[in-house]
């Protein structure tokens, strides 16, 4: 069982180069209850890619999840602007201050 949710949303808007990107991340339990590190990318308004990484220990989940947050605060993400839509299942549900973990 999970300590805690993780769940990040974050985009990436350059509107010079026609960028708008996003990318979102959700460690949950699967149907077996194998810890899963979920990945979403891809363009805004797409269903774009996912990738799904499976672990034993909570905390090599933690450890990868902080890892690329790091990695897409350096390249210029940033949490969603406006309101996220309800029917958004990669809506954050717990604010993850991005600047404690840089």
């Amino acid at each position: 069982m999970i300590a805690q949710p993780y769940q990040l949303y974050v985009e990436r808007k350059d509107r010079a180069r026609n960028m708008a990107r996003y990318y979102a991340m959700s460690i949950e339990a699967n149907l077996f209850g194998e810890l899963c590190l979920t990945r979403r990318w891809g363009r805004i308004g797409t269903n774009g890619q996912t990738l799904i990484h499976h672990f034993e220990r909570e905390q090599d989940a933690v450890a990868l999840f902080l890892d690329l947050t790091r990695r897409k605060c350096a390249r210029g993400y940033r949490p969603r602007s406006t309101p996220a839509r309800e029917s958004d299942s990669f809506a954050p549900s717990t604010v993850i201050e991005l600047e404690a973990i840089r």
